[in-house]
C-alpha cells in the first residue's frame, strides 16, 4: 500500500489516500458510498423486525452461533447485530452484549430489550468494559466472540463535511492499533476450538487484512483462518469484504472467521 503524509487533512487528502488504494475503481467506489444503504428487515426470533444493512445480518450469521453457547460480542451497540446472535441461541445460551460508551450502551440495551422475548433476554448481560484489556480477566471462556471494531467507517466520513474536514491519514494508523489489541485480547477470550469473528465497516486494507497480518505476526500457531464467504463478498488475503459498488449497496463491510487452535 501506498505510503501517506500524515500531515494532509481534509477531503483533498481523503480523496488522495483511496484513489491510491482502490485505483480506477476509486470514483464509481466513492459514489456507492454515498448512496443512502437501504436497511433490510431482520425479524427471526424477535417480537418486533429490526432494520439493518444486510450485510451486518451475513457477517453476524457466518459466526455460526449454535444453540448453547457461550458468546460474546465486544462492540456490541447498536445492537442489531446482537439480535441476530441472540436469535440463534434459541432455549440455551448467554450472550455478553459489551460497549464501552455509556450513552452508545443505553441505546443498545433498549434495542435488545425492545425486540428480544423475555426467556431470550434474561440470558443477556450488557457490559461497558475496555474490548482491548478483555482478556485480563477472562480467558478461554466463550464458544463464539464477535469484534466488529470502531472503524474509519469511510461512508460516515464522506457524508459529514465536518468529519471529512479533520480527516488525516493518522487516523486508520491510529485505529488499526487499537483494532489489533481488540482482537488479540478475542483470541484470548475464546476457547480453545471457539471462533471469532473479526469485522469492521471501512474499506481500508490497513483496518482489515494487515489487522489479521499482525496477528499472523504476533500469535503464530495459536489460530488458523476458517474460509467463509457468501455471494455478494469479495475475497482479500485474510478474509473477506462486501463492497457497495458491486454488491448492489450492502456494506462495505470486511469480515473475516479465525478459529483459536492453542
Amino acid at each position: 500500500m501506498a505510503k501517506h503524509k500524515g500531515k494532509q487533512q481534509g477531503g483533498d487528502a481523503f480523496e488522495s489516500y483511496y484513489a491510491q488504494i482502490y485505483q480506477g475503481r476509486w470514483i464509481a467506489l466513492k459514489e456507492a458510498l454515498l448512496v443512502d444503504r437501504k436497511p433490510v428487515a431482520f425479524s427471526d426470533a424477535l417480537k418486533q423486525t429490526y432494520y439493518l444493512d444486510e450485510a451486518s445480518i451475513i457477517a453476524a450469521k457466518l459466526l455460526g452461533v449454535q444453540e448453547g453457547d457461550c458468546v460474546l460480542d465486544m462492540c456490541a451497540a447498536p445492537g442489531g447485530k446482537s439480535l441476530v446472535l441472540a436469535s440463534s441461541l434459541k432455549t440455551s445460551g448467554t450472550l455478553v452484549a459489551n460497549d464501552r460508551s455509556a450513552t452508545r450502551r443505553g441505546r443498545l440495551k433498549l434495542v435488545l430489550k425492545g425486540h428480544l422475548c423475555d426467556d431470550v433476554y434474561s440470558r443477556i448481560t450488557v457490559t461497558g468494559h475496555d474490548a482491548t484489556r478483555w482478556s485480563l480477566y477472562e480467558q478461554n471462556t466463550y464458544d463464539r466472540i464477535l469484534l466488529d471494531a470502531p472503524c474509519s467507517s469511510e461512508r460516515h466520513v464522506l457524508s459529514d463535511p465536518k468529519a471529512l474536514a479533520v480527516w488525516t491519514a493518522a487516523r486508520p494508523k491510529h485505529l488499526a492499533i487499537q483494532q489489533f489489541a481488540m482482537l488479540a485480547s478475542a483470541l484470548e477470550a475464546a476457547k480453545v476450538g471457539g471462533c471469532i469473528l473479526y469485522s469492521t465497516c471501512s474499506i481500508n486494507p490497513m483496518e482489515n487484512e494487515m489487522v489479521i497480518d499482525k496477528l499472523f505476526d504476533k500469535r503464530d500457531g495459536r489460530f488458523v483462518i476458517e474460509p467463509v464467504a457468501d455471494p455478494f463478498s469479495e475475497s482479500r488475503r485474510h478474509g473477506s469484504i462486501i463492497l457497495p459498488d458491486t454488491a448492489s449497496g450492502r456494506g462495505p463491510l470486511y469480515f473475516c472467521l479465525i478459529r483459536r487452535t492453542a
